[in-house]
C-alpha cells in the first residue's frame, strides 16, 4: 500500500520528517557558523580597506574583488579540492603518509564564511563611513582611549548602520548552504533530493524544503529586525 503524504512527512518508519529536520539543523548550523566567520573576516577586511597604508588597502580590495566576483560554488570546489591537496602535502611532509581532508561541514563553513566576509567587508566599511566625524573628534578631545572610543561610539553605530545590509547577506548565506551538497554535506536540499529520488515525489519534497528555507529565513530575519530596532532606540528618543 502506498503511504500517504502525512506518513511520508511524518516521523514513522516510512516518514522522512526526522531526517528533514536534522538536515535543516545542519543547514542552519552551517549558515550561522559561516556568517559569524564572515563577520570576523568582514571586520578585518573593512579595517584593511580603511587603513592608511596603501598595501593594506590593496589587500582588502583584492579580497573583496576576488570573492565577490567568483561564483560561490567555485569557491566551495576550490576549498574542497585545494584544501585536501594542501593538507595532504603538509601531513606527508611531516611524515604522515596518506590522503587527508577536512570534514565537509568544516570546508562548507570556511567557503561560505570567506564569501560572506567579502560582502560583509563592504557593509562594515560603508557603515563606518556614515559615522558622524564630530562625535569621533569630540570623544578624542575628551581623552577617550581608542578602545573606549571603539566600544562606546564606533562599534554600536557601525553595527546599527550595517544591520540592514547584514540582514540581506544573512539571507544569501542561508541559501548558499544548499551549494554544500556538492561536497557531500547532508543539508536540507540534499536530504530533500534523497527523499524525492526514493519516493519519486520530487515536487512534494522540494516544495517542503523550500517551505523550510522560507520559515528559517523569516524567523531569523525577524530576530535581525528586532535587533535593528533595539539599536536604533537611543537615536529615536
Amino acid at each position: 500500500m502506498t503511504p500517504s503524504i502525512m506518513e511520508l512527512l511524518g516521523f514513522g518508519s516510512q516518514g522522512w520528517g526526522l531526517l528533514l529536520l536534522k538536515a535543516a539543523g545542519v543547514t542552519l548550523s552551517a549558515a550561522v557558523c559561516g556568517f559569524f566567520l564572515g563577520s570576523l573576516l568582514g571586520i578585518c577586511g573593512a579595517t584593511l580597506k580603511l587603513a592608511r597604508p596603501p598595501l593594506f588597502r590593496w589587500v582588502g580590495q583584492f579580497y573583496t574583488t576576488v570573492f565577490r566576483g567568483v561564483p560561490e560554488i567555485l569557491v566551495v570546489y576550490l576549498f574542497y579540492f585545494g584544501g585536501s591537496v594542501v593538507l595532504t602535502k603538509a601531513m606527508n611532509t611531516g611524515g604522515f603518509i596518506g590522503f587527508y581532508s577536512l570534514p565537509a561541514f568544516a570546508i562548507g563553513v570556511i567557503a561560505v564564511g570567506v564569501v560572506s566576509g567579502a560582502y560583509q567587508t563592504e557593509a562594515y566599511r560603508s557603515a563606518f563611513l556614515r559615522l558622524d566625524r564630530g562625535q569621533l573628534e569630540a570623544g578624542a578631545s575628551c581623552g577617550m582611549p581608542k578602545l573606549l572610543l571603539l566600544r562606546r561610539i564606533i562599534a554600536p553605530q557601525t553595527l546599527r548602520f550595517a544591520l540592514p545590509a547584514l540582514g540581506n547577506i544573512w539571507q544569501s548565506v542561508l541559501k548558499e548552504t544548499s551549494l554544500l551538497s556538492v561536497i557531500g554535506l547532508i543539508e536540507l536540499l540534499r536530504q530533500a533530493g534523497t527523499a524525492a529520488g526514493s519516493t519519486r515525489l520530487p515536487l512534494l519534497f522540494y516544495g517542503v524544503a523550500g517551505l523550510m528555507f522560507l520559515i528559517i529565513g523569516r524567523a531569523t530575519g525577524f530576530f535581525l529586525i528586532r535587533m535593528e530596532s533595539h539599536l536604533a532606540k537611543p537615536w529615536s528618543r
